[in-house]
């Protein structure tokens, strides 16, 4: 049995479709699907059970013996939301929760980090888990505050040796873009954000840059193909004897512009970009540069290449935006 927690949410939900695809459960996801159209990232699956999250104690419990891995991509993601207290309940002592849960009962544990850890870039973007290298990352908001307190906290439980999932592996996650995005409003990515704009053949609308070393448009990001981040956890799945926290991206980073003009290619359309103000609530905490150093992981062993974003974008364009269902 293989549990996802987040299960219905953008990154949970592709990857409860690839573990059924690739004949692996039962499935459960653990999620809380509210009154928007979220059920639907679910709807074409077959699942063992779908848990509230305030039950997943009890599911736990009745089941302990039968779980293969928990795949933990459930958090608030949301980087301008402020209050503290309900991001650290979600997104710390949970995952220490379940990081305890699997000790206790020799469960595999694969959690979703971020690649907010790292702050503003200036200590870089190497996924060093040391616990010195750790110190030195200010992230900048309290979702990136929360990823980064239990990264810290799982790197000190591995020096102290204390209890431990047979395989754990945490993934930072870069600019991640695919199906099944729909329901997160502000926070879903660019390319859902152009699609729609682009294919009524008006101008999109990008932000300006307030930092003299970039140009409009020229904020460069590692955007990822969701694809690419669960082919990584398959992989991970498949291979047992790797432990640690890793990049998700791609290792080259890429504009906003050339995302935009990624959407308009892929509808045949001739690129129409405008620019406006970054929002103030969000400016002096914006990241004009990231990147995320790939070397870790693939000294493990994990050799896919990664979907260029051109390819990743039609794909997402084709294949579900400009469909009548666009759900994975």
């Amino acid at each position: 049995m293989y549990i996802v927690t987040g299960g219905a949410g953008f990154i949970g939900s592709n990857i409860v479709a690839a573990l059924e695809d690739n004949g692996l459960g039962p499935i459960v996801v653990v999620d809380r699907l509210r009154d928007g159209d979220k059920w639907q990232n679910i709807a074409k699956r077959n699942l063992f059970d779908i848990v509230d999250p305030d039950n997943l104690d009890g599911f736990l419990s009745d089941h302990k013996n039968e779980i293969e891995a928990i795949i933990h991509m459930g958090a608030i993601s949301a980087t301008t939301e402020r209050d503290a207290d309900k991001i650290l309940k979600n997104n710390f002592q949970l995952s220490m929760t379940l990081w305890q849960w699997c000790a206790a009962n020799s469960t595999r544990y694969i959690y979703a980090s971020s690649a907010a850890t790292y702050g503003d870039g200036d200590q870089g973007f190497d996924d060093n888990g040391t616990a010195e290298f750790l110190a030195a990352l200010r992230p900048m908001n309290p979702y990136g505050w929360s990823k980064h307190l239990f990264d810290r906290r799982v790197t000190d439980m591995i020096k102290t040796r204390e209890p431990k999932p047979p395989q754990w592996a945490g993934l930072k996650f870069f600019n991640v873009y695919g199906p099944n995005e729909y329901h997160k409003g502000r926070m879903a990515s660019v390319v859902s954000q152009v699609y729609p704009v682009a294919k009524a053949g008006e101008a999109c609308r990008l932000f300006k840059s307030h930092h003299p070393d970039y140009e409009d448009g020229g904020q460069l990001r590692d955007f990822i193909w969701v694809g690419d981040c669960v082919d990584i956890i398959l992989w991970l799945l498949k291979n047992d004897d790797v432990s640690g926290l890793f990049n998700c991206g791609t290792g080259q980073a890429r504009s906003f512009s050339d995302l935009a003009k990624a959407v308009y290619g892929a509808l045949e359309k001739k690129p129409n970009i405008t620019f406006i103000d970054t929002p103030e609530d969000i400016r002096d905490k914006y990241q004009y540069f990231t990147e995320a150093p790939m070397a870790r992981l693939r000294a493990r062993g994990y050799d896919k290449p990664m979907t260029p974003l051109e390819e990743g974008v039609r794909t997402y364009v084709t294949q579900y935006l400009d469909q009548q269902d666009s759900f994975r």
